[in-house]
Formats: C-alpha cells, structure tokens, sequence
C-alpha cells in the first residue's frame, strides 16, 4: 500500500466509521482497513489515567490474542496484557512485540517489531479530559510502516470516539431510573458504604448491591462510578 493510497483509504475509512450507526459498522469497517496490512486481533476501550485500574470500559475485543487459536474475551485480555498500561506513559501510537520464553510470555514494547511472535500496535486516544481512551491491533505479520501507523491512528481514534458516541446515546435512550434506584445512587454518590444506606433505607445489604447492580446494566456502564457520573449528566441525581 503507497503512501497516497494509505492516506486516501485512512479518510474514506474515517468517514464510513464516523458516520456508522452501530459498533459492529465500526468493526466492520475496521476490520476492511486494518485487515490487509496484517491486523486481525483488536481491542477498543475507555480508559482513565486517574485509575488504579486502567481500562474502564472494552467497546470491542477480538481474535487469537495468545495465539493458542481461541478467541480471548475482554476480562481476560484486561487481566494479561501487560502493554495497557503503557498507554499512561505514551503520547503517540508505539508498536510491541510478545515472544515465548522459558519463563512465559514476553511482552516488550519496540521501535519495529521482528521475528516471530504476535506483534502490534497500541493507538492512545486523547480528548478535553486527557487521556480518554485507546485501540490495541495485532498480528502476526503487520505493516509497520511509517504510512500505516499514521492511518491506523487516525482509524484508532475516529473509531472510539463514534463507539463513545454511541455509547453515550444509547445511555441517553435508557428510561428514568426508579425512585429506590435514585435513592440508592445518590446516597452511594454522597459517599455511603452500602452497609449505611442498607440501614437508612431499611434494606438488607444484599438488597442495595442488586439496585447497583440494576442501575449499572440500565445505563450501561461498568462502574458505580461511571454510573452517577452518567446519573448527574441525565438529571437523575443531584452533583
């Protein structure tokens, strides 16, 4: 692939992607671009750097990612890989490489990668809170041109910010919380231990970690506290 036919095929790619009304175009089209220059493992997901834990949310997670021929599913992945943390030292896509050792599986984060081995390439996407999210591709053999690693970027980031896009609307689509629910969360966001809003309540304890539970599956979210974040945003309690 030349450089201006990278370039043309990184824009119309962008274009198809922003304009995808659900995560599997995003995917789809992903997959088209990527697909020819050696990528066919993927991950997409939120991130925060004010975490303990990293990735916050995984919008999509496919393929061979231990190269054992089974599909790995996103907790796994979020447990294993090593390189996601890295992500809070970069400020530019980075390319890494895993080999098989005696001691295990070896990640090592490289300028080009070489020899046999998954290797890829891990796409940081920033935004007004910094760093905000990011797209990890692999393969076995994969385009590390200069060219390729730019388009990838501009696909990595046009293809989070539509998945969160999508995201935010659906969330937004979702009905009214119930009045217990909103009781429940706002007493969680004042910074009460489940124990006390079970006793203020009258609830058993199990009883308020279901209505958490509920209330994180309704606004799609993985955390209580992207919860009352996205129930601050929709009015549902107070900030």
């Amino acid at each position: 692939m030349t450089e201006p036919v990278a370039a043309q095929q990184a824009f119309r790619s962008a274009l198809v992607i922003e304009g995808a009304e659900s995560l599997a175009a995003i995917e789809d089209e992903v997959r088209a671009f990527a697909g020819p220059l050696g990528y066919d493992r993927f991950v997409l997901f939120s991130a925060s750097a004010t975490k303990d834990e990293v990735v916050e949310r995984i919008y999509w997670v496919e393929g061979a990612w231990f190269g054992d021929g089974e599909n790995v599913d996103a907790e796994t992945y979020v447990r294993r890989c090593p390189v996601t943390r890295h992500i809070l030292e970069a400020r530019e896509p980075f390319f890494w490489t895993k080999a098989v050792a005696k001691e295990g599986e070896l990640y090592k984060i490289v300028r080009q990668p070489r020899g046999q081995g998954i290797h890829g390439l891990q796409i940081p996407v920033f935004g007004p809170l910094g760093l905000e999210g990011a797209m990890s591709l692999g393969g076995q053999r994969i385009d590390t041109s200069r060219q390729a690693r730019l388009a990838l970027g501009l696909i990595a980031t046009t293809a989070f910010f539509q998945a969160h896009r999508l995201l935010e609307a659906a969330v937004e689509a979702v009905g009214p919380l119930s009045d217990r629910e909103r009781e429940v969360l706002a007493w969680t966001a004042a910074g009460r231990r489940q124990i006390e809003i079970a006793a203020t309540l009258g609830l058993s304890e199990r009883t308020v970690e279901n209505h958490l539970r509920r209330i994180r599956k309704r606004l799609g979210v993985a955390t209580t506290a992207q919860a009352i974040r996205v129930a601050i945003r929709n009015g549902e309690i107070a900030g």
